[in-house]
């Protein structure tokens, strides 16, 4: 993923065009146009805090919302501070498929890559 791949808006999340992509692929498959892309941190996992990336259509009091090409992604008030400056990609290789979260906050995480402190 290159400077250029990426949409950035403030310091906030940053979500890659291969991302947002396939967001709007999986919409598309739902016949949604309502949802937003909630990304959030949960307590969880072996080292503490564990990702959470889903679609929703609430809007919760003091949700951080952000446009990338037409994908709305919310963050509640409380994870924002964990996610600031995180990148979200979309990687489909032979041996990975899925979102991937590149978070420069986390300072350690486990080893099967589910969780992070």
């Amino acid at each position: 993923m290159s400077v250029q791949d990426e949409t950035t808006v403030g310091d906030g999340i940053i979500l890659s065009d291969a991302a947002a992509s396939k967001v709007k692929a999986l919409l598309e498959q739902e016949g949604r146009d309502d949802l937003a892309l909630r990304v959030a941190v949960q307590p969880g996992g072996c080292s503490g805090l564990r990702y959470q990336l889903f679609f929703d259509e609430r809007s919760l009091d003091g949700d951080v919302v952000k446009d990338f090409g037409g994908v709305k992604v919310v963050t509640d008030r409380m994870s924002a501070p964990y996610l600031g400056g995180a990148s979200i990609d979309f990687v489909d290789t032979i041996e990975k498929q899925g979102f991937t979260i590149d978070n420069p906050n986390a300072t350690g995480s486990c080893a099967c890559g589910d969780s992070f402190n």
